[in-house]
């Protein structure tokens, strides 16, 4: 099935489209997203860092064969960084130009030749292959102003640029935001949204994730690794490992050929699951080996 022909008529297809491109969605966000979809909803997701999902928007685009356009937030986002810029440069050399030749009259300024297009305009043009996904990652990084800002994109899908006017687009795009939940995000945005919180997935999808993405991964040092990421995620740390933390972790163990998990293992990869030094400290040496034969003990009962 080509990304044309991409089946998103119910919630079975839209689960089954995503398992195609390598992401393993739960029956609530599978529903979620074909609710999204179907009614051409803006979909809010929030949860921990690492959770998938910024990934679901890229694993949209890719099946749906339409360009991902992503606005990155961080404090102090303001609508010339996210909607357009004028390109002051080229408009005092076309105006000197103009001058030295006599022939101002007929100069615009403020024409898209000078325009420098950014993510939220260019998710408002028309794209080839169809409406865009517009992924808004990290909301919770931007101030409250920039979130009022946004409330015209997300109400309308539109923007207003005041030299030209406001641009509406022909097709609504197909708008993801994330929260990594840093902060509240208003209400007022959260009412445009069809709104789902991402979780740390359970065992079982946790396993066919790591297999889906890693399928040179032995099911043994899978069940190892994901138990074990587990087992962290119940400590008392500055930050919990993500499933992204899971996957790169069992890439560091492939590549070091690593046919099971060890103590010596663990703590030379430790770095590859937990980001912070008081984190790496609490875990490593006892307390890592004695969660291993923990998940050890546990994986045999299993």
């Amino acid at each position: 099935m080509t990304p044309a022909q991409a089946d998103i008529s119910s919630i079975d297809a839209v689960e089954t489209l995503l398992t195609s491109q390598g992401y393993v969605a739960g029956r609530a966000l599978s529903t979620v997203t074909f609710l999204a979809l179907k009614l051409g909803r803006p979909l809010f997701l929030e949860g921990e860092a690492g959770t998938g999902k910024t990934e679901i928007a890229k694993t949209i685009a890719a099946a749906l064969g339409r360009r991902l356009i992503r606005l990155q937030c961080y404090e102090g986002l303001d609508a010339a960084s996210a909607v357009a810029d004028w390109n002051f440069a080229a408009q005092m050399i076309a105006l000197r130009l103009a001058e030295a030749q006599g022939a101002t009259t007929g100069l615009d300024l403020f024409s898209d030749r000078f325009l420098i297009e950014r993510p939220l305009l260019a998710a408002m043009r028309p794209q080839p292959g169809g409406a865009p996904v517009l992924l808004i990652d990290e909301i919770d990084r931007t101030d409250e102003p920039f979130e009022a800002f946004l409330l015209e994109a997300l109400s309308d899908f539109q923007v207003t640029i005041p030299e030209i006017g406001t641009i509406r687009a022909p097709e609504p795009p197909i708008v993801i935001l994330t929260s990594n939940r840093t902060r509240e995000v208003h209400d007022a945005l959260k009412r445009r949204c069809l709104y789902h919180w991402v979780d740390y997935p359970g065992f079982d999808r946790e396993m066919q994730i790591l297999q889906s993405r890693l399928p040179g991964l032995s099911q043994t040092l899978s069940a190892q690794v994901v138990a074990f990421v587990q087992r962290l995620r119940r400590e008392d740390l500055f930050k919990r490992p993500g499933v992204a933390e899971t996957i790169d972790w069992a890439k560091c163990l492939l590549a070091l050929d690593a046919v099971t998990l060890s103590p010596e293992v663990i703590g030379d990869t430790l770095g590859a699951i937990l980001k912070y030094q008081d984190d790496i400290q609490r875990i490593e040496g006892a307390p890592a080996k004695k969660m291993l034969e923990e998940i050890r003990a546990q994986l045999e009962m299993a």
